[in-house]
C-alpha cells in the first residue's frame, strides 16, 4: 500500500518498524502507517498531498524517540493512498504548481469537514490507544493536518496533552468553528511553526492565535520560521526547507518529552 511517488522519493532511511495497517473508520477502511512500540501514542495528521513515503520517513523518525506513531489516510473516502498519490516529481516547482491545480487535492481538503474529521478521530484515537496501551497522547499535523491536530485537542481535552502544528493554514477563521477556538477547551501544550509569508496564515491570524494561546497560561510556541514556505517539512516537494524542518523536529521532540514522559 505504499503510495507511489517511488522509493527514490524517500530522502533518508526508513527502518522496518514502519508498517502499513488498516483502521475500521466510519465510512470504510482507512490505510495508515504505524511505527514504534511500548511508548506513548502520537497521532500524525498528514498534509493535503496524502499518505506516501515521505510521511513514512517522518513517522519513523518520531517513533525513534520512543513513541507509537499512527498516520492515517484521512482521505480514505476518496481513494487509496496509491490512487491519490502524485505521479510527477513534486520537487520540480512546475510539477508542484500543476499538482495543486489539477490533482483535486484542495477539493478533498474542503470535503473533509470538521464533522467528518471528528467522526474519524474517534476511530483513529481508539486504534492509537490500543497500540500504545493507553494515554495520554500527542498529535502533530502538517498543512491542513495542523487544523485537525488542533481540533483533536478540543475533542479529547483530557487525553491530548501535546499538539504540534507545522506550516498550517486556516488555523484562525471567521465563525464559531474556527480551529483555534478548540484551544479554549484543551489542556494540551501547543507548538506552532508557521511558514513565512503564508497567505493561508497571515500575520493577523498568527497574532490572534498567539492571543488565544496566551490565555491558557501554558507554555507555547507560535513563531514564523524565517525563509520557510508553506510545506517546508515535505522533502519530496520543492517547498522543502532543511533548516526549518530540523527546527520543527527539535521543537516537536521537546514538546512530546515534556508532556508525555
Amino acid at each position: 500500500m505504499w503510495a507511489h511517488a517511488g522509493p527514490e522519493r524517500i530522502t533518508g532511511t526508513v527502518r522496518a518498524m514502519v508498517q502499513p495497517i488498516e483502521i475500521s473508520a466510519p465510512e470504510g477502511l482507512a490505510e495508515a502507517y504505524l511505527a514504534g512500540s511500548g511508548g506513548p501514542g502520537v497521532l500524525f495528521y498528514i498534509d493535503a498531498i496524502g499518505l506516501r513515503p515521505r510521511i513514512a520517513e517522518m513517522v519513523d523518525r518520531i517513533a525513534s524517540w520512543g513513541y507509537v506513531v499512527l498516520a492515517p489516510n484521512v482521505f480514505y473516502r476518496d481513494g487509496t493512498a496509491e490512487q491519490l498519490a502524485p505521479r510527477a516529481d513534486l520537487r520540480v516547482p512546475e510539477n508542484r504548481a500543476a499538482y495543486w491545480s489539477t490533482s483535486g487535492a484542495m477539493e478533498r481538503v474542503r470535503a473533509y469537514t470538521p464533522e467528518r474529521a471528528a467522526a474519524d478521530a474517534e476511530a483513529f484515537v481508539a486504534e492509537l490507544l490500543e497500540r500504545a496501551g493507553g494515554g495520554p497522547i500527542g498529535t502533530t499535523g502538517y498543512c491542513m493536518g495542523a487544523r485537525l491536530a488542533t481540533r483533536l485537542a478540543g475533542q479529547f481535552p483530557e487525553l491530548v496533552k501535546a499538539v504540534g502544528g507545522w506550516h498550517g493554514g486556516g488555523l484562525v477563521a471567521d465563525g464559531p468553528d474556527s480551529p483555534h477556538l478548540a484551544i479554549e477547551a484543551a489542556t494540551a501544550q501547543f507548538a506552532f511553526g508557521h511558514a513565512d509569508h503564508d497567505r493561508s496564515m497571515p500575520p493577523e491570524a498568527i497574532e490572534a492565535l498567539g492571543a488565544t494561546l496566551a490565555v491558557t497560561g501554558r507554555p507555547f510556541l507560535n513563531e514564523v520560521f524565517a525563509g520557510a514556505e508553506h510545506g517546508y517539512t515535505m522533502a519530496d516537494t520543492s517547498a522543502f526547507h532543511a533548516e526549518a524542518t530540523e527546527r520543527h523536529f527539535t521543537e516537536l521532540e521537546a514538546l512530546l518529552a515534556r508532556t508525555l514522559r
